[in-house]
């Protein structure tokens, strides 16, 4: 009895000492693998669609606008209100209030003038009625005393001829001074009827200049002529001898004869411009797909389509030397409601397409001795493999040989020391 225990007991010794052993040997390769396993970020060979694209830069605009402008002949105007940019807006509202304290000054002074002349007009009008009524009396007095003088000659025959003589020349003297009143009659209306004529005139020019100036206050608020969006411009006279971009119109902000200080996009009509460059001009054709990433829209990438394309390139002087690049329209595919002009963008073009494509990222794949390698994680280590590369894109690459999907390759050189890779 006492042998079956013994023999039990080891054998329970035995197969403790048996795990233990087996526990320490897991735990030792376990960190052995820990600590020789590489510190290197991977990533997986794919095979799928691939899609070459030009990535530009450009903004979101619009084809059509209703610019609002600082009225023409006001000179120097400063902006008393203005909406804020962005606002929606309807027919009618009142977007720009100017200044109209100047104008308004105008306005008393010149309604005050017609105010003058009115009265002058009425004044001389009054006169003439009553120098008329007294020409009348006496052109009534003239034609009667030619009328008696005319019965005392018709007596002649009963009287003596000096009386006779006598009444004759009274007739004359009538007649005579008949046709003098007559004439001074008309010489009086004429020339009072001129005076009112001259006077006239001085008021119409002075109506005229009073709605001028009336005009020009109600030009001085603006009002939109459609609904829609208001994009305040940049004043670009307050940024003359500043670095940076030109601020917006504000209120207290002068603005000159015929300035463009704000429109209204038509949002119908947007857009997303860009240039590209002369050596990918050939690359790019109308009617290719297009994905437009909205820097104030992050969360979605926006379809799109290429328009047109600038027949002629224009020199870049951003850089140097001068580059030259090509004026690129591209349609959105379904309105975006959140797409605002001037917002700036990354359109991205697809110049070509392949359909079953063995792909990984550009950064995994590296320059060696005028060979293209990639490093293929094997167990702990990295093996280096020559690939041949079919297709180059903007952040992938087709490979044609020396890798297979599924498998895993380094993003950086680990043959470089940790701390050292750029």
């Amino acid at each position: 009895m006492m042998a079956t225990v013994w023999v039990f007991l080891s054998r329970r010794r035995g197969w403790t000492a048996a795990i233990v052993l087996a526990l320490v040997v897991i735990t030792f390769g376990a960190v052995r693998l820990a600590r020789t396993a590489p510190k290197v970020a991977t990533v997986e060979v794919e095979r799928g669609e691939f899609v070459d694209r030009v990535e530009l830069r450009g903004d979101v605009r619009a084809m059509r606008s209703v610019t609002l402008i600082a009225p023409f002949g006001a000179g120097d105007i400063q902006i008393l209100n203005i909406v804020k940019n962005g606002s929606l807006v309807k027919k009618d509202d009142t977007i720009i209030e100017f200044d109209a304290t100047t104008l308004t000054r105008q306005l008393e002074q010149r309604q005050t003038e017609l105010k003058q002349a009115e009265a002058e007009i009425n004044r001389m009008r009054a006169q003439l009625k009553l120098v008329e009524e007294q020409d009348r009396t006496s052109l009534q007095t003239a034609e009667f005393d030619v009328e008696r003088a005319r019965l005392e000659v018709s007596k002649s025959e009963i009287l003596s001829a000096i009386d006779g003589e006598k009444n004759k020349l009274l007739l004359a003297n009538a007649e005579k001074k008949l046709l003098e009143v007559r004439q001074r009659l008309e010489s009086n209306r004429i020339g009072a009827q001129a005076d009112i004529a001259n006077r006239t005139f001085r008021r119409t020019r002075t109506e005229t200049e009073v709605q001028r100036v009336e005009d020009r206050i109600a030009a001085l608020k603006i009002v939109a002529p459609v609904d829609g969006l208001i994009n305040v411009l940049p004043n670009y006279r307050s940024s003359m001898g500043r670095s940076g971009s030109a601020p917006e119109f504000r209120p207290g902000d002068r603005a000159w004869s015929g300035a463009a200080v704000a429109e209204i996009p038509d949002l119908s009509t947007l857009r997303v411009t860009a240039r590209v460059e002369e050596i990918d001009r050939g690359r790019v054709n109308i009617g290719q797909d297009v994905t437009v990433r909205v820097d104030a829209i992050p969360d979605k990438d926006i379809a799109a389509k290429v328009l047109d394309i600038s027949p002629m390139a224009k020199l870049d002087f951003s850089t140097w030397p001068p580059a030259k690049n090509f004026d690129v329209i591209m349609g959105l595919n379904q309105p975006e409601a959140r797409l605002r002009p001037g917002m700036t963008a990354t359109p991205r073009i697809a110049v070509d397409r392949i359909a079953d494509a063995i792909m990984i990222p550009i950064e995994a794949a590296f320059q060696k001795s005028g060979r293209t390698v990639t490093y293929v994680l094997r167990g702990s280590k990295f093996e280096e493999r020559v690939i041949e590369i079919a297709r180059r894109g903007i952040r992938r690459v087709v490979i044609s040989k020396g890798l297979q999907p599924g498998e895993r390759v380094a993003l950086v050189d680990p043959t470089i020391p940790e701390g050292q890779a750029q």
